[in-house]
């Protein structure tokens, strides 16, 4: 990133202006990565395939073991909090209170943990979460009866959950089925308009404030596969700048920055994005120090 990447990623943030869009990585100190849960399933169910580590692959097979895919998605629930862990939000580069701090009206996700919510807690912010009602199954969450839908402020701000919420398990975005029906879905609901998925202030998050990928990597399909869908879905986010955090490569990856820099603008031809390539920790480093160095 450059100078003036980060003069301005910094006022967007600043002045509230940004929509931060948080995925798994964020969470990776205190919960079991997509990797680790799906070795443990692998083994729980005795999955016979080589991919232990694709989730989603594993989910999928598991709820033919077991015959019921919400049962497989309690179970994963069960591993993500059975050490009950919750991240340091007093640590000035925990990610989630490193976003809490500035004064954003909505916060998006794909992960089933509340941290963000914890954290803005800690802020003395009144958080609401929502669902997004990705499957027939899951009803639209009341604040959005409105037809305008409810408007969040810095105060009071909205995290909405894409792939589902811990506080229920079967509106988890798991197995390759549930990708393949939120992707379905979306793009049938924005070839006619709707909103179920996307409800107003979604929307306008989404489309009229620049947009700060954290957590998510190059290398994960459903990442790629959601974002390229969100891309062709609404137009409209190709208008502003974002930017992502990606992890360099590692020297025994076998990949260098430009090789991934080819495949980002591939995956994400529709989006104009800024990186970021380095860990989380070290953006939030670097974010604080340019800040103080702003002010």
């Amino acid at each position: 990133m450059s100078k003036k990447d980060w003069e301005r990623l910094i006022y967007q943030l600043r002045t509230g202006h940004c929509t931060p869009f948080v995925g798994a990585g964020a969470s990776m100190s205190v919960l079991p990565s997509g990797r680790r849960l799906s070795k443990t399933l692998a083994a729980k169910c005795d999955y016979p395939g080589p991919e232990t580590s694709e989730l989603p692959r594993v989910a999928q097979y598991a709820s033919f073991e077991y015959g019921d895919l919400s049962h497989v998605k309690y179970l994963v629930r069960d591993e993500l909090t059975k050490d009950d862990r919750t991240p340091d939000f007093s640590d000035q580069n925990e990610p989630h209170a490193v976003l809490a701090d500035f004064p954003l009206p909505v916060y998006l996700t794909t992960n089933y943990d509340d941290f963000i919510v914890q954290a803005l807690a800690t802020r003395r912010k009144a958080a609401r979460a929502a669902v997004c009602p990705w499957n027939e199954a899951i009803a639209p969450d009341p604040l959005f009866k409105d037809a305008e839908g409810w408007n969040p402020s810095p105060q009071t701000p909205l995290v909405y959950h894409l792939h589902g919420a811990m506080r229920d398990p079967a509106t988890f975005v798991l197995a390759e089925d549930d990708y393949m029906m939120f992707l379905r879905n979306l793009a049938i609901e924005r070839k006619i308009g709707g909103n179920r998925m996307f409800p107003p202030s979604i929307l306008a998050a989404l489309t009229t404030r620049p947009l700060l990928f954290i957590g998510y990597s190059l290398q994960d399909w459903t990442t790629r596969a959601m974002f390229a869908e969100l891309g062709r879905s609404i137009p409209a986010l190709s208008r502003r700048r974002h930017v992502s955090v990606q992890l360099a490569p590692g020297d025994a990856s076998g990949w260098t920055v430009e090789d991934l820099e080819r495949q980002l603008s591939w995956y994400y031809r529709e989006w104009q994005i800024t990186v970021y390539w380095g860990g989380i920790e070290d953006f939030c480093t670097e974010l604080r120090d340019r800040m103080g160095a702003m002010s």
